[in-house]
């Protein structure tokens, strides 16, 4: 069975559950840009609030990929995440997953992050080291890789504990592939012809995801991090 390239939203989401899982019971966690709040179901044994600016509608300017619909209606704030109106030192634990392309200024995204968690509090990433245009007009990087999070992070007082990448280069190849049909038909009226010319290379590509000895440090999907306020 050909699966290579079909891991990246299921890899992340598993991450992140188990990261949420061994936050301690009871701790205030901050799920920054929230949408609609993929991950609260996971915070059942924590404190949960959910922020995001509430001005994505699932449509956006209607280029590239867009949802649809887009529930933002049981959001516990609404703001810049950037500027978001709690004490500091407020939080245990803060969570942003798949948002940081979403900001003009993720730096200073950071900066509100480690004014608003305590000593000791955990900060939960994940971001795309690479992604096509999705909620337009709200996209602004296409993505991060590790040596963003080793920059950034210790200079906002955030120490890396855990940096774990996603997929590989023949992953990520892979998962493009997959989207050529779709995105020829909507950009160039035209259909792929030979379907297993596209299955010949998905399974070249299997098999060399499977040798792989370390291609991820030229592209994966993206970076997992879990980092804790000094």
């Amino acid at each position: 069975m050909v699966v290579v390239g079909l891991t990246n939203e299921s890899n992340r989401i598993e991450w992140i559950r188990k990261t949420l899982a061994a936050v301690p019971e009871g701790w205030r966690i901050l799920d920054a840009g929230a949408g609609e709040q993929q991950f609260k179901k996971n915070c059942s044994h924590l404190n949960y609030v959910a922020q995001d600016f509430g001005q994505y509608d699932g449509y956006g300017d209607g280029r590239g990929l867009q949802m649809g619909n887009w529930d933002q209606t049981k959001l516990d704030i609404i703001s810049d995440i950037t500027s978001i109106p709690e004490p500091n030192a407020s939080f245990d634990a803060i969570m942003c997953t798949e948002v940081f392309e979403h900001l003009p200024e993720p730096i200073l995204a950071l900066k509100e992050f480690s004014r608003l968690l305590r000593s000791g509090g955990k900060l939960i990433l994940t971001a795309p080291f690479c992604s096509l245009t999705h909620f337009a007009p709200y996209h602004f990087s296409t993505g991060f890789n590790q040596y963003w999070y080793e920059h950034h992070l210790p200079r906002h007082g955030l120490k890396i504990v855990e940096l774990v990448k996603n997929g590989n280069y023949f992953e990520y190849l892979a998962q493009e592939i997959r989207r050529i049909d779709g995105v020829a038909q909507k950009y160039a009226n035209q259909y792929v012809e030979d379907q297993w010319a596209v299955i010949c290379i998905l399974e070249q590509l299997q098999k060399m995801s499977k040798a792989d000895l370390g291609s991820a440090e030229l592209l994966c999907f993206g970076c997992h991090v879990l980092a804790e306020k000094e």
